[in-house]
């Protein structure tokens, strides 16, 4: 009885050793580099790991929002990977500063070269993506991961809020709100206080101006009542000097 027991309560530890042990499995998704702000353009990596101990991830396929195309989708290179690029034709032309686009980017495809991601790693593929939509507040891209054993993993269910994450949940990526551009109203006001500072120089050198001015015909006065003086005196002395020859 004593061994049975002993035996069931081992069993029931390893179990609870193994539930608590055991990884848990993570799904491939997509983060961007600092914030994606509606309106703007932003760096996004989708992050792959591999759950699969037994084969190497050699394909990532993953399919852009066609309710919100964007305009501009620029992979970054990744050593041991080649990137495909496909282009669909818009329903509903965008316009872009100005310019009508009629095709979009639909679908990203990076094929390993070699073994692709190993068990036990996980990759990032960085792509530059926008003009982000400025009326959603998430954008959905939905993936396929491709195994070396030919295993197709499809990460394409959208996650529902107030609900559990479902098994096979698509990449989202959260949109932040529109960043604010203060360069115009910073340079605006830089202009104004450069004004303010110009309108101050301007009246001090005007105030300088005015007390050289008052210097200066205050120094012509003065010698002008000198020159007044002195010659009274010139005069005088001839007058006099007149009389003492006449006398």
């Amino acid at each position: 009885m004593k061994a049975s027991r002993i035996a069931a309560a081992g069993a029931v530890a390893g179990a609870a050793v193994l539930a608590v042990s055991s990884p848990c499995f993570a799904h491939v998704s997509v983060q961007p580099e600092g914030e994606a702000a509606k309106g703007g353009y932003a760096v996004v990596g989708f992050k792959v790991p591999n759950e699969r101990d037994d084969a190497s991830t050699t394909k990532l396929e993953v399919t852009f929002p066609s309710d919100h195309p964007l305009s501009s989708v620029l992979p970054q290179p990744v050593e041991g990977w080649d990137i495909k690029v496909t282009k669909s034709r818009l329903a509903e032309p965008l316009e872009v500063h100005g310019k009508k686009i009629d095709e979009a980017v639909t679908k990203v495809t990076w094929t390993a070269k070699g073994e692709g991601i190993k068990p036990g790693f996980f990759q990032k593929f960085p792509v530059s993506v926008g003009t982000l939509p400025e009326n959603t507040d998430q954008l959905v891209f939905k993936a396929l991961q491709t195994y070396s054993s030919k295993e197709v993993v499809r990460w394409i269910e959208v996650p529902q809020e107030g609900q559990d994450e479902p098994d096979n949940p698509a990449p989202v990526l959260a949109l932040t709100a529109p960043a604010e551009d203060g360069h115009g109203h910073g340079a605006a006001a830089d202009d104004d206080e450069a004004s303010d500072d110009a309108e101050k120089a301007s009246a001090e050198t005007s105030a300088a101006s005015g007390d050289d001015s008052g210097g200066t015909d205050t120094t012509a006065r003065v010698l002008g009542v000198v020159g007044i003086v002195v010659g009274a005196a010139g005069v005088a002395y001839g007058v006099l000097a007149g009389r003492r020859r006449t006398a």
